[in-house]
């Protein structure tokens, strides 16, 4: 049994604490109790994972560090601070696996909304007006998914089903690929960004993914095409997504996660034409919590027994490395 598990929460505490409290030594702590309870914790259970909470709180003695921390979330860019990132000592996991089917189940839903403007509808709806109009087809329309991670490959492989033409890009180009027929590196992302009728961020929040959508990025983009963000806010240069919008460069975006959350109410994007925003919530379903929890039990046995964890994150590159499609 580890010497002692901090759960941390706000709000609600996870479930199936009986069964936690069971297994483990636990507390409790809010992001204020933080810092006086995790110095000399055997473990950490962030089931609050976008906060500074853990970068301050975090011991500056490493021999009263958590030796394990597991994310209840699939980024981990909150958790990549230098204390925990270089001490070899301490092993993190995540929640990979969680939000693979619901995210990919989102992107379809907001290509079908952009494509059919469904918000355009409902404004009609809203203000009782019969407005026939024709709407795009996605059948045939090439979608550049960039991240081809796991979350990626459940939207490229949800996106093909749905008849689209679908590539990936990331950090190793491969001419074939199951999921993504094939995918794009650094050499050739200019030309696929100028194919792509919908280009869909999945790739986690990095040093080297931070701003990776800039002014260049976006201008290599096709001429009405459409951003979505899925990944991390911090993947996006937000002042240059205005500004190709506003030029009419770009046909519209669907957004989910953002540079400061929430959205500040004095961000333009609220009120750009073409433009729907989500509260981070591209992944979440009823069934989550459960979801979660299932994946951190399952590490918790293993890390009484001695057993080798699941999604043992690559701290350096801030990701679980998949060896069978590694990126």
């Amino acid at each position: 049994m580890p010497d002692r598990l901090v759960v941390l929460y706000r709000g609600n505490r996870p479930p199936a604490t009986a069964l936690i409290e069971r297994l483990a030594d636990t507390v409790y702590a809010t992001e204020e109790e933080l810092p006086y309870l995790l110095p000399g914790a055997d473990a950490l259970l962030a089931w609050v994972t976008i906060t500074p909470a853990i970068r301050e709180a975090w011991p500056d003695n490493p021999d009263k560090a958590p030796r394990w921390v597991h994310a209840a979330s699939a980024g981990v860019d909150s958790f990549l601070f230098p204390a925990l990132v270089e001490d070899p000592g301490v092993v993190l996991t995540n929640a990979r696996g969680v939000y693979d089917q619901p995210t990919a189940e989102y992107v379809l839903g907001l290509i079908l909304a952009l494509a059919k403007d469904f918000p355009g509808t409902w404004e009609h709806q809203q203000r009782r007006e019969w407005r026939p109009r024709p709407s795009d087809s996605i059948t045939g329309r090439t979608a550049l998914v960039w991240g081809t991670g796991p979350i990626g490959r459940a939207v490229a492989r949800l996106l093909r089903a749905a008849g689209m033409l679908v590539r990936g890009a990331g950090r190793t180009a491969r001419a074939v690929d199951p999921d993504f027929g094939m995918i794009h590196g650094p050499t050739t992302l200019p030309s696929a960004l100028a194919e792509a009728d919908y280009v869909v961020l999945a790739a986690p929040l990095t040093q080297d993914t931070r701003g990776m959508v800039d002014a260049s990025v976006l201008a290599a983009m096709k001429p009405g095409a459409r951003l979505i963000n899925v990944g991390r806010g911090g993947l996006v240069d937000e002042q240059a997504l205005v500004d190709h919008l506003a030029a009419g460069r770009l046909a519209g975006a669907a957004l989910d996660v953002f540079g400061q959350e929430p959205l500040p109410t004095r961000s333009p994007l609220w009120d750009m034409p073409g433009v729907m925003i989500s509260p981070h919530t591209a992944g979440e379903t009823t069934s989550e919590r459960e979801a979660l929890i299932e994946v951190f039990l399952d590490n918790l046995t293993r890390h009484i027994e001695g057993r080798p964890l699941r999604n043992v994150v690559d701290k350096r590159r801030g990701y679980v490395v998949d060896m069978t499609h590694p990126a």
